[in-house]
């Protein structure tokens, strides 16, 4: 009957052996979070620089987000990627901003994709060849906080 008994302490012991190690893996694993939304660069290829208008802009890659910003000259959207690991505190390793910018009679002057390298604000992309639109100050500003993100701001607390 020892015998028997020790069996049963070691199986059941191997059982939550298995069970600590899944739950350390489970806990160790990434989870990837994305918040807001920029266009692809599928969706922006449909646009014209030049013929399309806000009208045409929203049909195609819809109007921003709450995230995203709407104003006279241009709108913004922006879109977040943040890696949440364990207990840890979320961390945000991607940030990007489309600008679609208008003429004063609504037609598309200007797209651009925007990036962070090395915290600094770079043209991922530009389908007009101006070397800076209107709202760059705004568009640092939306990408000036890179990493500054608490953990209630992601999970939505």
């Amino acid at each position: 009957m020892g015998r028997h008994s020790d069996r049963a302490v070691a199986r059941c012991l191997r059982a939550v052996a298995a069970a600590v190690v899944c739950a350390v893996v489970v806990a160790c694993t990434a989870v990837y979070r994305n918040h807001g939304y920029a266009p692809t660069e599928t969706d922006l290829a449909l646009l014209t620089v030049g013929q399309d208008t806000r009208d045409t802009v929203q049909a195609a890659v819809g109007p921003p987000s709450a995230t995203g910003l709407l104003t006279v000259d241009a709108w913004y959207y922006v879109q977040s990627r943040f890696k949440l690991l364990g207990p840890r505190e979320p961390e945000e390793i991607d940030r990007q901003v489309v600008a679609i910018s208008f003429a004063e009679d609504g037609t598309i002057t200007n797209i651009e994709r925007f990036g962070l390298e090395e915290g600094r604000v770079v043209a991922l992309s530009r389908r007009v060849t101006e070397t800076n639109i209107r709202g760059v100050t705004l568009i640092q500003q939306l990408l000036g906080n890179f990493g500054r993100i608490d953990a209630g701001q992601v999970l939505g607390e």
